[in-house]
């Protein structure tokens, strides 16, 4: 239920009809596709290459969904898809973990040359019309080059970047959950007991076993 905080703290500015494209299907990018219909979307997007997510986006949040290892140019995709225009709003749900441009993971991440890798925020600044709105929620280190920024500027986007609200979020969301719009149970893949907590973070930090979002059971006293 976090990400549908941070997507209603970040853009509620979104207008009714926009088209939506969320980069990462993970717990995050997920409960934010689900939110932008919600929020009046008339189109909503999820891009990944775990085709698991995939799978969950199109059942769960039910977007149209990419798989950005099928495609020579992801961002072209993009533009052809919405008519050249770009997308309304797009949203950055993976951070500097990113996954897709081997050349920026490997000088950035890996090198540590700056806090992690850009391509998803990149992407979402291409993906986007002018005048766009790019919201991120994914996390980044303290230091970071190699973004876009001049290309942002240039097309007058707007970017949102926040925190999540909690406390003024809560009523919305208990809300959605007592009408049924929201299930959070639904993305809960796997139980994990709390003594076996290191186990259950390798993984959902490797994304084995088709995890999405693990809970910790606290053993009975």
């Amino acid at each position: 239920m976090t990400a549908t905080g941070y997507f209603g703290a970040q853009l509620g500015d979104i207008v009714e009809g926009d088209v939506v494209v969320v980069f990462g299907a993970g717990p995050v990018g997920l409960v934010a596709a689900k939110s932008a219909w919600l929020m009046g979307a008339g189109r909503v997007i999820v891009i990944d290459h775990l085709d698991y997510r995939l799978e969950t986006a199109r059942t769960f949040a039910h977007a149209e969904t990419y798989n950005f290892t099928e495609y020579g140019d992801i961002v072209l995709e993009m533009k052809k898809t919405t008519d050249w225009l770009g997308a309304d709003v797009a949203i950055d749900a993976v951070g500097a973990e990113a996954d897709g441009n081997f050349l920026q993971h490997v000088t950035s991440a890996k090198f540590k040359l700056q806090g992690g890798s850009p391509v998803a925020l990149n992407w979402a600044i291409d993906s986007v019309r002018k005048g766009g709105t790019i919201s991120v929620m994914g996390a980044y280190g303290p230091l970071f080059s190699a973004v876009k920024f001049g290309d942002a500027m240039n097309k007058g986007l707007t970017i949102h970047t926040n925190q999540c609200p909690v406390k003024r979020q809560w009523p919305r969301l208990f809300e959605h959950v007592r009408n049924g719009y929201l299930r959070p149970s639904e993305l809960a893949t796997h139980r994990v007991p709390l003594e076996d907590i290191a186990e259950g973070y390798h993984i959902f930090s490797a994304k084995l076993d088709g995890c999405i979002k693990p809970l910790v059971v606290p053993t009975a006293a």
